[in-house]
């Protein structure tokens, strides 16, 4: 099926901004001539992508496009625009350059929340010495022997697959590859390569938790990442929607993905998470107390915006690096050398911006998959974030 004129020029477009900083096409799907195309054409100027993508949108409502297809290209057309300014070194904001990237107002936080945080966290950590020494130290029995990490990797991916494929049924030949990397700002990422496979890297530098990994792997594969790049390559895409053949950083695309992926676990195990990966640690011969991991997640979720926070009073408030990692040393309790790290993610030309696909992607879905009204319901509206081109403004408009 070829694709509609303009979606080729918008794909177009959204290939071309790679050759500008290498990693902005996430995955791209579509047809390779396309993009030995791009590849091939002369360099491209900044501001004449971002007039590129202008023009784009102002030739949509003429286009023919179903609504769904016009409003998704809408809001990513306008993100694009966003982008060539900032290549071209136009002075943008960060609270502008979030919203128009991202399709969502930001501001920060109360810190009376993380205060509540602290004071549940401490109930449930209670013994001797400061939160955040005991913080540390639950962190260190908490993580899992280098040695035992690929078969605990294995073994989660292999039980979260055999419950996404009951409730959201992939094809028979989708498969995710596992590897360890180091070097890298994030603790693990998703390469969706097409065809319903993915390699998922994990970051070695950092060390991986019990409490976390599972989150982790629903994350970026069962039903997180990899899922919904399957279902939607396998539904969207063959129903003709070539737009959903490509996928850009800095995007809605990007707050939609990272806000289903973080509640992703949730959604297919349930509240009693921790109980589930106990048992399956168990099997592998390691302790792990999931009463008390969800009890402490409960409790830490309320520090959902520290590091958005962060990323205000560094791009927003241009306050230091070191004030910066300092307040984040202070409300998430890390170490100096984690704080660093997500200082080095915050500080990323490409990815400042990007702390806010999980603080309000997490708030938005997450806020509206409680709105359901039966079980039965938050399944079908976790589907429908899977399967369909659902944007931040469609979510919010959304009245059922």
């Amino acid at each position: 099926m070829e694709a509609h004129p303009l979606v080729t020029e918008y794909l177009r477009l959204g290939l071309a901004f790679d050759r500008l900083e290498e990693g902005f096409v996430d995955a791209y799907t579509g047809d390779p001539a396309l993009r030995r195309e791009v590849e091939n054409a002369p360099a491209p100027e900044p501001r004449a992508l971002a007039r590129r993508a202008a023009a784009l949108r102002a030739e949509l409502p003429a286009a023919g496009l179903a609504p769904e297809r016009t409003e998704f290209l809408d809001v990513h057309l306008r993100a694009l625009e966003c982008s060539g300014r900032k290549f071209a070194g136009d002075e943008i904001g960060f609270v502008e350059e979030v919203r128009a990237y991202f399709d969502v107002d930001i501001a920060p936080d109360d810190e009376a929340a993380y205060r509540d945080a602290h004071r549940q966290m401490d109930e449930v950590l209670a013994g001797e010495g400061s939160l955040a020494e005991r913080v540390a130290a639950h962190r260190k029995a908490d993580e899992i022997p280098p040695e035992r990490l690929r078969a605990c990797v294995e073994e989660f991916s292999g039980a979260l697959r055999e419950l996404v494929r009951a409730r959201y049924p992939l094809p028979d030949n989708e498969h995710v590859t596992y590897e360890v990397v180091g070097d890298k700002p994030w603790s693990g990422f998703n390469y969706y390569l097409g065809n319903y496979q993915s390699t998922v890297a994990i970051n070695s530098d950092l060390k991986q938790h019990m409490a976390n990994l599972p989150h982790l792997i629903a994350h970026e594969s069962y039903p997180g990442h990899h899922t919904e790049h399957c279902r939607k390559e396998a539904g969207l895409v063959a129903a003709g929607q070539a737009e959903q053949t490509l996928f850009l950083v800095n995007t809605p695309q990007c707050l939609m993905a990272e806000g289903l992926a973080d509640l992703a676990l949730g959604a297919i195990v349930g509240p009693d998470w921790g109980k589930w990966a106990q048992e399956i640690y168990a099997d592998l011969g390691l302790r792990f107390d999931g009463e008390r991991a969800e009890r402490l997640a409960t409790a830490s979720s309320k520090l959902l915006g520290v590091r958005q926070d962060a990323a205000l009073l560094l791009h927003d408030r241009h306050r230091d690096a070191d004030e910066v990692a300092q307040f984040l040393q202070r409300w998430n309790l890390i170490t100096p050398e984690r704080a660093r790290q997500s200082l080095r993610f915050l500080s990323s030309p490409l990815w400042r911006a990007y702390i806010s696909t999980y603080v309000e992607g997490y708030r938005l879905l997450g806020g509206w998959l409680d709105r359901a009204s039966t079980s039965d319901d938050r399944v079908e509206r976790f589907r429908r974030l899977l399967d369909e081109p659902l944007t931040p403004g469609a979510v919010r408009d959304v009245t059922r």
